[in-house]
């Protein structure tokens, strides 16, 4: 891999293979666990040298009903599962993004993303800061809203940043994860056909484009049954700074390893070309964070 210097400041790879995984509930967490070892293996045989795992992905997503008998997917974060991800990541020298139900303590539940870095070194976490409460997405049973902020991480394939799901429609966060120098954000999601298909491939291209960065946009595939009837339609992508899908979206209704090459120079490009850095107006703003 080429490596070059951006105007971030110091050596990075200007070209980032990099991946995502969307598929379907297997049954059973440890199974579950063992076939994103499986994806994770496959990315790195592939090139990848980042990968990103989909919303609370070693679990269904049991936020389609309101059962506190799912409090049991929760585990510490960083804990047993990052731990055995960490040793993975440090084997395959690939940076692993890993969303998981973090509890902090009993009773005290997040949607959290765990991120590690291709030495197995655990660099920290992001939760999610906003919470749905709506059909089929009866999250605030299980969730509090995320009290990290935005954090960047300084990873081997440069700096990153994570928003997950429902995040995607506040643009402030977005604008935050780019304020802090993020060339990569990823998005992991479990989405319905039903719902929001329609903002799916609007959404994340306009963020990408609005805060000149790459997105990996994931989301989950098929239907749970026996959680609920919302069909998740997969189609995870990258989308560039110029709004374009690198290469072609997953598909909408299997499990499939997306991995894709993302020039990190076209930032350079973008910024200079759009200065919506040096032309914003933060002075002007004060309104939009009153409640």
């Amino acid at each position: 891999m080429e490596h070059g210097t951006s105007t971030w400041g110091g050596l990075v790879a200007e070209v980032v293979r990099a991946a995502l995984v969307q598929t379907s509930w297997t049954g059973d967490k440890e199974s579950m666990i063992k076939a994103h070892e499986d994806y994770a293996r496959q990315a790195a045989a592939a090139g990848a040298k980042v990968i990103c795992f989909q919303e609370l992905f070693y679990g269904p997503y049991f936020c389609q009903k309101q059962d506190a008998e799912y409090y049991e997917y929760a585990e510490s974060v960083p804990g047993p599962t990052t731990e055995r991800f960490a040793a993975l990541a440090q084997e395959l020298g690939m940076v692993m993004v890993l969303p998981m139900y973090e509890q902090e303590q009993p009773g005290v539940l997040y949607n959290t993303a765990a991120v590690v870095d291709a030495d197995g070194t655990y660099l920290g976490k992001y939760r999610k800061n906003h919470i749905p409460q709506v059909k089929g997405f009866w999250e605030k049973f299980y969730f509090r809203p995320g009290n990290l902020g935005y954090p960047i991480f300084d990873t081997a394939v440069g700096r990153i940043g994570v928003y997950i799901c429902y995040d995607r429609h506040f643009p402030e966060g977005w604008r935050a994860l780019g304020l802090a120098g993020a060339k990569i954000v990823f998005n992991p999601s479990a989405t319905s056909r039903g719902l929001s298909a329609y903002l799916w491939k609007l959404e994340q291209p306009a963020s990408a484009v609005a805060n000149e960065y790459f997105i990996g946009a994931i989301n989950r595939v098929g239907i749970e049954s026996e959680f609920g009837d919302n069909d998740f339609y997969g189609t995870s992508y990258f989308v560039d700074p110029e709004g374009k899908f690198v290469g072609d979206v997953g598909h909408d209704h299997d499990p499939e390893l997306i991995v894709r090459d993302l020039d990190l120079s076209l930032l350079d490009t973008v910024r200079d070309r759009w200065q919506f850095y040096r032309d914003r107006r933060p002075d002007a703003y004060g309104d939009l964070t009153k409640p």
